[in-house]
């Protein structure tokens, strides 16, 4: 095995759909094709949003489509010791403060990239009488961060005025997955990030967060969001349908034909082990669309 370690980070919070396959596909191929190893992390951290049983199920799901990961499934739910130990050493910079504001006093602030409100900084030099720290932010102050995508070029976000200070532990007491994703990607070495484009804004908040914490910024490849025939993100929120695992094979072509690389005909409804062989042997990043989202078929 080579040093390349990837891993595809699904939320618990419903079946597997098609956006999610895609990411699956891509980042398991990327690792493949380069010798590398493949992990699966739940990211379960947020407890209203895990939809019992989700997690088996999809598991199950990867391993129907031939998605064969290396070394034991993390929990992120699990971790909260590490996330907290990350927490007092960034405390321990000055580099997170309490913040007491509501999302109903931020609402009418500038939104950034991402369609989130950019925190004005109400609490980044103290707490107002009578105020009680609620949430943890992290201070951005005048962070440029650049960073080159292995698909989508060269990013450059000046995260004072896109996103402003940011969460790391919300109002609830439940880690962001800013800080979650960075502690984990670390703990467990991987290299490599290919996941959906609709992670493109936040990668800035991450690397942000690899400095302070002085841990190491892997490659990212952020591949095209799957979309609907409205141009919304398929998710459970917009009522995406599950995978078929009974007809793995369909999928793999349907997920390879969106990445740019489309199955020749004779391959089309076989196995998955011999569609995902022709893929990582014809794996070329330079042939996946550029592009944040894509629209997809109803048949897919």
């Amino acid at each position: 095995m080579s040093a390349y370690r990837g891993r595809f980070a699904p939320s618990p919070t419903g079946p597997l759909h098609f956006g999610s396959l895609v990411a699956a596909v891509a980042s398991f191929v990327d690792a493949r094709a380069q010798g590398g190893s493949w992990l699966v992390r739940m990211e379960d951290l947020d407890p209203p949003r895990v939809v019992p049983g989700a997690a088996d199920d999809i598991l199950r799901t990867l391993e129907a489509f031939g998605l064969h990961w290396d070394e034991t499934v993390v929990y992120q739910s699990a971790r909260h010791a590490a996330y907290e130990a990350a927490l007092q050493r960034l405390e321990a910079r000055g580099a997170i403060f309490p913040c007491a504001c509501t999302r109903k006093e931020i609402a009418d602030s500038a939104l950034g990239p991402d369609g989130t409100p950019i925190y004005p900084g109400t609490c980044r030099n103290g707490l107002q009488p009578g105020k009680t720290g609620r949430a943890i932010r992290v201070r951005v102050d005048d962070a440029v961060i650049r960073f080159v995508d292995r698909l989508q070029g060269e990013v450059v976000q000046e995260l004072a005025r896109s996103v402003g200070d940011f969460v790391v532990r919300r109002a609830d007491g439940v880690y962001a997955y800013q800080l979650a994703v960075v502690v984990d990607d670390a703990w467990q070495g991987v290299t490599d990030v290919v996941r959906g484009a609709d992670l493109l804004d936040s990668t800035p908040r991450q690397i942000h967060l690899q400095r302070l914490l002085d841990l190491p910024t892997p490659r990212y490849l952020h591949v095209p969001v799957a979309t609907n025939a409205r141009g919304e993100k398929l998710s459970k929120q917009t009522l995406a349908a599950p995978v078929d695992a009974k007809r793995p094979g369909c999928g793999l072509t349907a997920a390879l034909d969106f990445l740019g690389h489309p199955v020749p005909d004779a391959l089309r409804g076989a196995p998955p082990a011999d569609i995902l062989d022709w893929a990582v042997a014809h794996w070329n990043p330079a042939a996946l669309p550029r592009a944040r989202h894509l629209p997809i078929s109803e048949a897919a």
